[in-house]
């Protein structure tokens, strides 16, 4: 696990084994990483201003409970972007096959079932 870590912050430790690959590859993995740092941003601006300039919600703690979720969930792709970045690099250098993740289906279902709720509630709203 520590070694996944090391790779986060020691670059250097990343290109010490295998073989470097083209650039335009490890500058595509970088892009690809830094979309998903503005995702995490973009996540935790949401959350933020749920938490300061949306009204009260019908429900009790909706509206903190949809900050605090935010937030959470912009620090999860965060690192998961990072975890990500680094795995990516070191199967191009050892010529091996990209990872494959589940992250972007999880996180494309979350978000849906955090509009869904969003609907619901502004329906409520209307509706009473």
């Amino acid at each position: 696990m520590f070694g996944g870590l090391i790779q986060w912050f020691d670059p250097e430790s990343a290109h010490s084994e295998g073989t470097t690959p083209d650039y335009r590859f490890s500058l595509a993995n970088e892009r690809t990483f830094l979309a998903w740092i503005r995702t995490g941003l973009a996540l935790i601006a949401g959350g933020l201003a749920c938490a300061q300039f949306l009204p009260p919600l019908p429900i009790a703690r909706l509206r903190e409970i949809i900050a605090i979720a935010l937030l959470v969930l912009g620090g999860v792709v965060a690192l998961r972007a990072v975890d990500h970045w680094a795995r990516s690099e070191r199967a191009m250098r050892l010529g091996r096959d990209l990872p494959r993740s589940r992250f972007p289906a999880f996180l494309a279902i979350v978000v849906a079932l955090g509009a869904l709720v969003l609907v619901v509630t502004v329906v409520h709203r209307i509706v009473t």
